[in-house]
């Protein structure tokens, strides 16, 4: 990952979008954590606010304002709350048009348990690396004739190579021993078969790395019945969505856990879980998930003893138990949460 400049003062403009549902209310209670986190440090961030998907098109006629774009550009970072997708209908993915636009080619998923959490699986430590940019997860499709409707899968040696290259790549700088790619290539032949040649290429060139392949339905029973003997999941686009939010669940499910849309040039650290509208502005929503991914922008941002502090703090408000939200066990609000990490920065 890239490192963010040093020196004396370093200021950190990045793209902010709260998204909707209970996006505004996680996001502004992370956004108060980071700056009590840099304050003496530094660093400083300049936020550029912007709205994206329904409330955007309310306000300005598009989904994903030229704004938006051009303030990403400008930053090359950006930190991204969630925003509501259609079902069946309404305008398309606008994580899925952000990925494409930046070619954000990595979507980079840690799950490891935090403390004070008991669960069926303790200490899992995995680490998902999903191609981003192409599969059937991109939704090229169009209606053949009425009540028939396409979908293509288009898979190249480009982003096969260059994905597999940055899950090696990762491994050996942060000792991974322990790479599976998932596949279907027992009946996609050509399109996972392609994924497959390209992956095992690039491991000629990682020996100290143990390389393995394993079908994705099989993977999938594999992980519910021993998560342990995976470390690092190399997969294309839309495996890599279903098994991510799996192994979520061995953690304490997708309130929890973060991720990141990496290409070489930018990138997005976004919650992965929903917008929640139901349980929206009543001040119980978790903000754990986007604070795991803001820890994980201020390692790409170069603030790494920041970093480190605020993941001690939020272990130990787990740990402690006495602000945690309904949906780990507690009984505190969002705003109580966020008092909480605060206390212990």
């Amino acid at each position: 990952m890239a490192a963010g400049p040093q020196g004396s003062t370093r200021t950190h403009s990045v793209t902010l979008i709260a998204g909707d549902g209970i996006g505004p209310e996680v996001t502004e209670a992370v956004v108060r954590i980071l700056e009590a986190a840099v304050e003496g440090t530094g660093a400083k961030f300049a936020w550029e606010p912007f709205l994206v998907g329904a409330n955007a098109f309310e306000k300005h006629g598009e989904y994903i304002p030229q704004a938006v774009y051009d303030s990403i550009e400008r930053n090359r970072v950006a930190l991204k709350g969630p925003v509501t997708t259609p079902v069946a209908g309404g305008f398309s993915s606008i994580n899925v048009h952000l990925r494409k636009k930046f070619e954000l080619f990595a979507n980079f998923r840690p799950i490891k348990n935090l403390p004070g959490m008991d669960m069926r699986y303790p200490g899992v430590d995995l680490i998902i690396v999903r191609e981003n940019t192409e599969g059937e997860y991109v939704g090229l499709e169009h209606e053949v004739v009425p009540g028939v409707v396409e979908s293509l899968k288009i898979v190249t040696e480009k982003a096969s190579t260059r994905i597999a290259k940055f899950a090696f790549e990762y491994a050996r700088k942060f000792k991974r021993h322990k790479i599976h790619a998932i596949h279907k290539a027992n009946i996609m032949k050509m399109s996972d078969g392609l994924f497959l040649r390209c992956a095992r290429e690039v491991a000629k060139g990682f020996p100290e790395i143990t390389y393995g392949e394993h079908i994705v339905d099989n993977t999938c029973m594999q992980l519910v019945m021993n998560p342990y003997q995976y470390d690092t999941l190399l997969t294309e686009n839309l495996y890599g969505d279903i098994i991510s939010d799996l192994c979520a669940a061995f953690v304490g499910g997708l309130g929890l856990v973060p991720g990141a849309n990496l290409g070489t040039e930018c990138a997005i650290f976004e919650a992965v879980h929903g917008s929640a509208p139901d349980i929206a502005g009543k001040d119980i929503a978790n903000p754990t998930a986007l604070l795991q991914s803001a820890i994980l922008m201020l390692r790409y941002l170069g603030e790494a003893s920041t970093a480190d502090r605020v993941h001690a703090a939020l272990e130990k408000v787990y740990i402690e138990k006495k602000t945690l939200t309904r949906d780990v066990g507690g009984d505190s609000g969002t705003k109580a949460f966020t008092s909480g990490i605060l206390a212990a920065l």
